[in-house]
């Protein structure tokens, strides 16, 4: 069973240990460096507990902490942020959980993947195409970086 639990101002700690794991995986792609500290700088999620159109989930398995999402709810609404420990790739978690998202936030969607990224484009296609039964749009922006939108009031049921 895959759940969506909002990530609350106390946990603040726990999901900044998450986004370490996320942003370690994302070194593959774009250029980050460690802090003099060993770790890389935390996100700022202040705005988190502060705005509200801004939101962030833990996605939970089985009682296991399995990544987390953050989202931005608006015309279009957009993932920022969406990551899947390593453990649990391939394994249709992923998918679980962005359809809860989708769901949960119903309208416009637009979701962003920079231009190297190639697993989170082939990811999101996918999960985006059989969410939508491939009635999406994808274009590319100045910086190469693959745009998917849709409207999830125009899924097929």
């Amino acid at each position: 069973m895959i759940d969506l639990v909002r990530v609350k101002q106390e946990e603040e700690q726990t999901l900044q240990n998450l986004i370490q794991f996320y942003i370690y995986e994302f070194t593959v792609f774009q250029d980050i460096n460690l802090e003099m500290n060993g770790s890389f700088a935390p996100f700022d999620l202040k705005p988190y507990w502060s705005e509200a159109d801004l939101y962030a989930y833990f996605i939970i398995r089985n009682g296991e902490l399995a990544g987390f999402a953050m989202v931005e709810s608006g015309d279009p609404n957009v993932i920022l942020e969406f990551f899947i420990m390593r453990k649990f790739y391939r394994r249709g978690f992923g998918k679980i959980a962005a359809f809860k998202l989708f769901d949960q936030f119903p309208g416009k969607w637009s979701i962003t993947q920079v231009e190297k990224n190639e697993p989170a484009r082939n990811f999101w296609r996918k999960v985006i195409g059989d969410y939508t039964s491939g009635n999406y749009i994808e274009t590319f922006d100045d910086y190469n970086r693959s745009i998917q939108e849709f409207n999830t009031g125009l899924k097929v049921k």
